[in-house]
């Protein structure tokens, strides 16, 4: 039932999915749903956690035996044509309020960030950088994905070659940052009493 309701906001967008859409899509009344899900937030955010472990799966299969800037590449375009085809369970993974960190919703927005997680292991990146570095990855592929996804990019000039020239700026970007914090200078000598200053 979750995976129709997922197939649904597909079709319709996310924002439409009702409990009564679906009943009709499975020729069910909406009371015979409620076996199932406690109501209509229940159902979104089991349509949140499918949508969260089926992009996992996509990316970690694209990533296999790739490393570097292949395995950024590869990640980066499964995001992408994961949420272009699957406009509507995809955006149910937005906005969700995560009440504690053993929230179903919650441990599948963790499992989602692993081949990401994997990805940045094939760059030099300092371990306090870490989560820098993941947030910086999600957010820029997971902005480029839902803004193309809803229609955002009017101008005449290719998507594809847009997110090529994007793929390339965050890997010269990840491989130019150095990998330990720089060291503060140390502190000027101290003048002795009476030398000149």
């Amino acid at each position: 039932m979750v995976a129709a309701g997922a197939d649904l906001a597909d079709e319709i967008g996310f924002a439409a999915l009702t409990m009564g859409g679906l009943a009709e899509r499975l020729g069910v009344r909406t009371p015979s749903l409620y076996k199932h899900v406690a109501g209509q937030e229940d159902l979104n955010r089991r349509i949140a956690a499918l949508a969260l472990d089926e992009a996992r799966h996509t990316i970690g299969a694209a990533i296999q035996g790739r490393a570097g800037r292949d395995a950024l590449r590869a990640a980066a375009r499964a995001l992408r044509d994961f949420v272009l085809t699957h406009p509507g369970r995809y955006a149910a993974t937005i906005g969700l309020d995560l009440s504690s960190p053993d929230d179903p919703v919650a441990l599948a927005a963790a499992r989602s960030l692993e081949p990401f997680s994997a990805v940045l292991r094939g760059y030099d990146i300092a371990p306090g950088d870490a989560t820098h570095a993941l947030r910086a990855l999600r957010s820029i592929f997971h902005g480029f994905a839902t803004i193309e996804a809803g229609g955002g990019f009017q101008w005449g000039t290719s998507t594809d070659e847009s997110f090529d020239w994007l793929v390339d700026l965050v890997d010269l970007g990840l491989r130019a940052r150095p990998t330990q914090q720089s060291e503060p200078p140390s502190p000027a000598p101290t003048a002795h009493r009476g030398a000149p200053s």
